[in-house]
């Protein structure tokens, strides 16, 4: 239910907004195991971690590869897929060869201001 959670709620919550989410349909959940199973589920790479600016734990559902695009005015990440940005990243890494290290994946968290947000105008 907690993975559903996630992946219903779809833009990358809080620990803390899962289990409001999930309180309404299993109050008796306790707060703890939410979050041993978010642990776990990010252990095993059902989900991945995502932290903001702000020092907040964000979780996303999403495992395809893909960047985030992080909103400093609200806080809020989203989703950004790019496969010309993938094969340039990876093109680069593979001509570099960093000495002793073998990168394993190369996620980007691209931060600027949404231009929606009369805020942050």
């Amino acid at each position: 239910m907690i993975l559903e959670s996630i992946n219903h709620l779809n833009n990358h919550p809080t620990a803390e907004r899962i289990i409001e989410y999930i309180d309404k349909m299993y109050p008796n959940i306790a707060t703890g195991t939410v979050y041993k199973i978010l642990n776990v589920l990010a252990e095993n790479n059902l989900v991945r971690r995502v932290k903001t600016d702000k020092d907040v734990m964000r979780y996303d559902g999403v495992l395809e590869s893909h960047h985030h695009l992080y909103d400093s005015g609200s806080d809020e990440i989203s989703d950004y897929f790019d496969e010309e940005l993938d094969e340039l990243l990876s093109a680069y890494f593979e001509k570099k060869r960093i000495p002793g290290f073998r990168i394993e994946e190369v996620v980007l968290q691209i931060h600027g201001k949404s231009r929606n947000n009369k805020s942050n105008k």
